[in-house]
């Protein structure tokens, strides 16, 4: 049987870098969502399907299969069996995903993609709704997040080591918004599941993160 970790968390809360790490550790699938909603967006501009052509759309999605495989810690995704893992990452894919990721039919494909996936391997997924929505029997939910001081300073700095001009109390506010947002939208909104272990990382490091979730898996 699989062992799934979900992980959920407000903006800025390190999810991603603390999920690669977690499943690079106990050589685990990475779920990367994003990746797989470029896939799908790669196969409609292959095909020439508009996002605003609903019917070609879910026709579409009954002719697509999406697989990660990890080779030599890399990551390679495959849209029904070809590697499209270079393909996946230019800007006309990036616009092509913005927009086809908001429709429900694209976003249903989706869960049933990332629940097979969990299915048949061990997964560390991370987002907004995995322990509430998308893997609601993980065996593993953690809730991470740190307050907004700590995720607006750690954004702040790493805008400034970018060359990126910012204001600190510009991006606070942006990180309230976010959160607000993300907690009052109505599909899948952002909230701790009832069995979800809460860590938050405000005084930790991302290694004291990692410690942490591995043990807890164990």
């Amino acid at each position: 049987m699989s062992y799934n970790i979900a992980i959920d968390g407000p903006a800025g809360a390190g999810k991603s870098t603390i999920a690669k790490r977690v499943s690079a550790e106990l050589s685990f699938i990475y779920v990367d969502t994003g990746a797989m909603y470029r896939a799908i967006a790669l196969y409609l501009l292959k095909n020439a399907i508009q996002p605003e052509d609903l019917d070609s759309v879910k026709y579409a999605l009954g002719e697509i299969e999406i697989a990660i495989r990890y080779v030599g810690g890399e990551q390679h995704v495959l849209l029904n069996g070809e590697d499209v893992s270079g393909q996946i990452r230019t800007e006309e894919v990036g616009n092509m995903a913005s927009k086809s990721s908001a429709l429900p039919c694209v976003r249903e494909k989706l869960l049933e993609l990332q629940q097979k996936l969990a299915r048949e391997n061990d997964v560390v997924m991370d987002g907004r709704d995995i322990g509430t929505n998308i893997l609601p029997d993980a065996q593993l939910k953690i809730y991470l997040t740190a307050s907004v001081d700590t995720r607006a300073n750690r954004r702040y700095k790493e805008l400034l080591e970018k060359g990126t001009d910012c204001d600190l109390e510009e991006i606070k506010k942006d990180i309230e918004q976010r959160d607000y947002q993300d907690m009052h939208r109505e599909v899948a909104p952002l909230r701790q599941a009832a069995d979800a272990v809460y860590l938050d990382s405000s005084d930790l490091t991302i290694d004291q993160v990692v410690e942490k979730i591995k043990s807890l898996a164990k």
